[in-house]
């Protein structure tokens, strides 16, 4: 299914402004994945440079849309249910919270930098919270979830361990199968964690940091640090990035909203990630309009430089899960695909897949035909590279069959 982003936080935190700011397509959507999706899930976009700028062409995109040069690329978003205090025992829309939960690739936590919510996610006095708390508390809700499973008829997985001799790596791997968990991330976690390498030796307190160490390895986070236009929440930022391992990224989720709504309408003009605005009908805003629109400006864009939505967006996908951005063509001069279209498809995958791995995704036939591949640069030059080329991030490449 490709990168699925969770979207998570208490109530009140501004989780669903953010899931409706990140979700209001910036251009006209066609033919692309997700277009179909449940209630609580939606489509963003990451964005990225566009190929066509540096190689001096004109796209027509296919999978995905190219506005002045910048290349909005879909991803699924998982508007997760609000988390409260016991969600690992079921307590409030716990069993449902966790149920999204397993399909996310990486967490975006939405945190209230304002300090104007309890843990429970009710108003409060603001700047009385300390969102570090949030954070610590929404570690701990995930590491008693994967803990729960772990030692769910733990002896009798010791004992089948010991008598079928099966690596621990795969049994842990079958255990936490249902949440998305690979082989490569038990490893990790395994040698991360400093556990025994026989089950029948783990504590208790093992078990436990193994589990911490499968939240962090299989569930990465970044942290939106919402509601950053009031004035307390600078200080409280400022903690978050020298209290917390995640990347923080200062976000305002409503401004967003407004701004998106407002370029929808064409009253603005604006695209996500821009650190500004130009205004296309001045007589036909209201002065509340032109009010809100000059408080963002100055409150939000001027302050942090953007609203924070889009990079939060492109840090969880890109930074984080680890992903990038390929372009495959068929035509080599032409840089198009068979019916003629410029660098029509924009694919996201991990970093590190080859060339092949990428024939693969394309279609089932052309990597099993794979034979080379031609990695395409803007100055006219071409690498010829074999099956095992590790792709880059922006690379154009067309793939050749025997």
């Amino acid at each position: 299914m490709g990168v699925q982003v969770g979207i998570v936080g208490k109530p009140n935190v501004g989780k669903s402004t953010f899931f409706a700011a990140a979700t209001l397509s910036p251009v006209e959507t066609g033919n692309y994945p997700f277009t179909t999706v449940d209630p609580n899930k939606g489509v963003a976009h990451v964005v990225d440079e566009c190929p066509c700028r540096r190689f001096g062409v004109e796209c027509d995109p296919r999978n995905s849309e190219c506005v002045d040069g910048r290349r909005f690329v879909p991803v699924e978003l998982i508007d997760v249910a609000g988390l409260v205090p016991g969600a690992h025992e079921g307590r409030g829309l716990g069993n449902q919270f966790l149920d999204d939960l397993r399909q996310a690739t990486v967490l975006i936590h939405v945190v209230d930098a304002a300090g104007a919510t309890d843990e429970e996610g009710r108003p409060c006095e603001p700047c009385s919270r300390d969102p570090v708390e949030d954070v610590r508390f929404l570690e701990r809700e995930l590491d008693e979830w994967i803990a729960g499973i772990l030692s769910r008829d733990w002896d009798r997985t010791v004992k089948r361990a010991s008598l079928e001799k099966k690596p621990v790596s795969e049994v842990l791997r079958e255990r936490l199968a249902g949440i998305g968990v690979s082989l490569e991330d038990v490893e990790r976690a395994l040698d991360e964690s400093g556990v025994p390498d026989n089950l029948e030796e783990w504590s208790e307190e093992d078990l436990r940091r193994f589990a911490r160490e499968i939240r962090r390895v299989n569930k990465p986070m970044v942290i939106a640090a919402n509601k950053a236009d009031v004035d307390c929440a600078e200080e409280y930022i400022e903690r978050l990035k020298r209290e917390v391992e995640y990347p923080v990224v200062p976000t305002c989720a409503e401004a967003e909203l407004a701004l998106r709504r407002a370029a929808e309408r064409g009253l603005i003009r604006y695209l996500p990630g821009e650190g500004d605005f130009e205004v296309l009908k001045e007589d036909e805003l209201s002065d509340r309009q032109r009010e809100a629109l000059e408080f963002i400006r100055e409150r939000v864009l001027e302050r942090w430089g953007s609203t924070g939505v889009q990079e939060a967006l492109n840090t969880a996908v890109f930074d984080v899960a680890g992903m990038i951005l390929v372009y495959p063509v068929e035509n080599e001069s032409k840089l198009s695909d068979s019916e003629g279209r410029v660098l029509p498809d924009a694919f996201l995958v991990r970093k590190g897949t080859t060339v092949r791995e990428l024939a693969y995704k394309i279609h089932t036939d052309l990597g099993q035909s794979f034979n080379r591949a031609v990695v395409l640069r803007p100055d006219g030059s071409r690498e010829v590279v074999g099956e095992d080329y590790e792709l880059e991030h922006g690379d154009v490449v067309k793939i050749q069959t025997s």
